[in-house]
This record gives structure tokens, sequence and C-alpha cells, in this order.
């Protein structure tokens, strides 16, 4: 049985989808969860369910394009909760949504500082605590779109595909020190992000029916999964749950 108890998880991007999602199975499954979002009334919600729960939850307010806002967070679950056992890099932007051309260069900016720098602020705060210890888990959410090119899309494919190369850059620096990074591809999911994919009419996702997409609690899993021992394996590449193998491997129809 998964079991995380002693454990502390970080997780950015909390307050909704994935994040949310996956800081409530994260605590259902034992461990100590320190949720962060820019938005404090959202991840205060998800904290009380789950400390009515049972369970033990702290939130805090955060913007991963700060590298001082996110080395506070880590520094919040070494001074409350003792240490940091599991990161999970959640918080991503796709929108606006725009061809080149069209797009606003300040709002392209701000998704390619969400989704490739907080990343980054992530790893490097948590990385020294990590190894001091001498163990850690770092989850970087990715997507299909790090290895593919989607129109509308050129502000969230290549700031994921910058994150999958942290992934790996990471892995050849750490795997031998006892931390492990790792990234989750979970297809598309069932979340606010898909409502202005729609919206949009760019590309084929947005064509794709409601049904098509996988409920945010099954990505959630996917993470809960590479925080095993079973997830080991899949260090420093994107776990896909888009394959029939992927969800097999983690429970899924």
């Amino acid at each position: 049985m998964t079991d995380f108890t002693g454990k502390t998880a970080l997780v950015t991007g909390a307050s909704r989808g994935i994040g949310a999602a996956t800081a409530m199975r994260l605590a259902e499954y034992g461990a100590a969860v320190v949720l962060a979002a820019r938005s404090r009334a959202d991840i205060d919600t998800i904290a009380s369910r789950i400390r009515a729960a049972g369970g033990e939850a702290d939130a805090l307010t955060c913007d991963v394009c700060s590298y001082d806002q996110v080395n506070a967070l880590v520094r919040h679950c070494v001074d409350r909760r003792g240490g940091l056992d599991i990161l999970i890099n959640n918080a991503g932007l796709i929108e606006p949504i725009a061809h080149l051309a069209e797009s606003d260069p300040h709002e392209w900016a701000r998704v390619a500082d969400v989704n490739y720098k907080g990343v980054y602020h992530g790893m490097r705060a948590a990385l020294p605590v990590m190894l001091e210890r001498g163990s850690g888990i770092i989850v970087n959410v990715s997507s299909g779109a790090a290895v593919s090119a989607l129109e509308g899309w050129s502000h969230y494919c290549s700031s994921k595909a910058a994150a999958l190369s942290l992934t790996k850059c990471a892995h050849k620096e750490y795997a031998d020190r006892g931390i492990r990074i790792v990234g989750l591809s979970p297809g598309t999911v069932a979340t606010g992000m898909q409502t202005a994919i729609r919206h949009s009419g760019i590309n084929p996702v947005s064509q794709l029916s409601p049904d098509d997409h996988i409920p945010a609690e099954a990505a959630a899993e996917g993470v809960c999964f590479l925080c095993t021992q079973a997830g080991a394996a899949h260090a420093g590449t994107d776990f896909s749950l888009r394959s029939d193998e992927g969800r097999r491997v983690i429970g899924l129809a």
C-alpha cells in the first residue's frame, strides 16, 4: 500500500486541478502537506478539508516566479515540519493561447517564467535540503507538449520542453546522491485549463470532448505512484499516463 506517513510534501499550484487533487491524495496517504499558490483563499479551504479528515496541512501564498518566495516555502517545511521529502512542481499556465505574431510578449514571458523558471526555483530551493538528508523526491508535472509542437501553444510547448530538460539534467547530477527527479505527463486532464483550451478553438486539442480527459484525481494518483518505490524506475524521464501501459501501471482502467 502507498504510505507516506512521516513524510513532508510541498505542492505548488495547489489551489485547483491536479495540484489540489495531489495535495489531498498525498494527505490521504499520510503525508504532511504544504499547499502553495498565489490565491490564499482556495488553499486555505483545501488545507482545512485535509485537517478535518485527520491530516496535516499548511497553506502559504507563493508566486513561483520569485525564487525568494519559493525558498521561503522550503524553509517553512524545514522549520515547521522538520524537513522536505517530496516536492511537486505543479504550478503551470497556458493562457493566453495565441499565434506567435499575435501573442502578448509580457503574457508569453509570464507563462515561461511559471512553467520553466518556477520548476528551476523549486528544485534549486529543495535540493540543498534533500541533499543534506541524503534523500528526496521531486516530481515535475509535465505534458505531452514537452515533445510536441502545437499551434497557438509556443509558450506552453517550449516551456514544458525546457522543464523536461531540467528533469533530465537534475537526474544526471543527483540520482547517485539519493535524489529522485521525475516528470509526469498526464495527458489531457479535466481541469480549468481544458476550458481555456476549448474556448480558444486553436489546434486539435481544443476539439476534444470533455469525456476524453482523465479526472484530476487520476493524475494525482500518477504523481503519488512516482513517489513510491515502484516509481523509482522512471527517474529522469517523463512518465506518461497517455498510454494504456502507463495507466495500467498506476491502476487506471
